[in-house]
C-alpha cells in the first residue's frame, strides 16, 4: 500500500518516540543501556510521495514524559526506584523541564523518495536550536526512522555517576516508529 498525498497526525496513539542510550566510561559495565519512551507528544506531517521537497514534519515532546522502558546489560537489572530515579534525572538534571517543559522539531528540507527519505530541520531543547538530519523509510502506511543526537551540542552534559567512572554516552539516538493517520 502506497502513501497516499496529504495531511497527517502524528502521536503516541499511533506509534513509538523511542530514546537509546549507551553507557561509556571506566564503570560502564555497572550501567545500563537504556530505552527511553517519550509518552506525550504530538506532531504534524504533510507528505507528499511524488515530490518529497513539498512535503514537511513538526514535532512537539513534553520533556516530563519520559519512561524509562528498558535497561539492558549491567550488573544487576533494573528495578522500579531505578527507573523512578533515571526518570527525575532526566526531568530534574538533563532536560531541566521546569524551565523547558517542550522539546520542537520543524522540518526545512525533505529529500530522497517516499521508500526511503532525509528530513533536515531544527530541534529545539534546553533552550538551544540546531539542525538535524533524518533517515526514514514509508511502507505499509508506517513510516520508521533514526536521528543520533550529541547531547554536548546542546550544552547537556550526558550524566555521570560515580565521579565520572560511569557516564551516559555523549550520542543518543532517537527512534520512531508511526503509524500515519489523516488528519481529520
Amino acid at each position: 500500500m502506497g502513501i497516499t498525498a496529504g495531511s497527517y497526525t502524528l502521536g503516541p496513539e499511533s506509534g513509538r518516540l523511542l530514546v537509546h542510550t549507551t553507557r561509556a566510561g571506566f564503570g560502564a559495565k555497572a550501567g545500563h543501556d537504556l530505552t527511553i519512551a517519550v509518552t506525550r507528544w504530538h506532531g504534524d506531517a504533510t507528505i507528499d510521495p511524488a515530490d518529497p521537497a513539498g512535503s514537511s514534519v513538526t514535532v512537539e515532546a513534553d520533556t516530563g514524559s519520559f519512561e524509562v522502558q528498558k535497561g539492558t546489560g549491567g550488573v544487576k537489572p533494573l528495578t522500579a526506584a531505578d527507573r523512578e530515579e533515571i526518570e527525575k534525572i532526566i526531568r530534574e538534571k538533563i532536560l531541566h523541564s521546569g524551565r523547558h517543559p517542550m522539546i520542537t522539531f520543524r522540518s526545512s528540507r525533505v529529500g530522497g523518495t517516499a521508500e526511503s527519505f532525509q528530513v533536515e530541520g531544527d530541534l529545539t531543547m534546553v533552550g538551544a536550536t540546531l539542525p538535524v538530519a533524518i533517515q526514514g523509510t514509508l511502507a505499509g502506511g508506517r513510516a520508521n526512522g533514526s536521528a543520533v543526537i550529541v547531547q554536548s551540542r546542546w550544552g547537556i552534559r550526558p550524566y555521570s555517576a560515580f565521579f565520572g567512572a560511569l557516564k551516559v554516552g555523549d550520542e543518543v539516538e532517537i527512534r520512531f516508529d508511526l503509524g500515519l493517520v489523516p488528519k481529520q
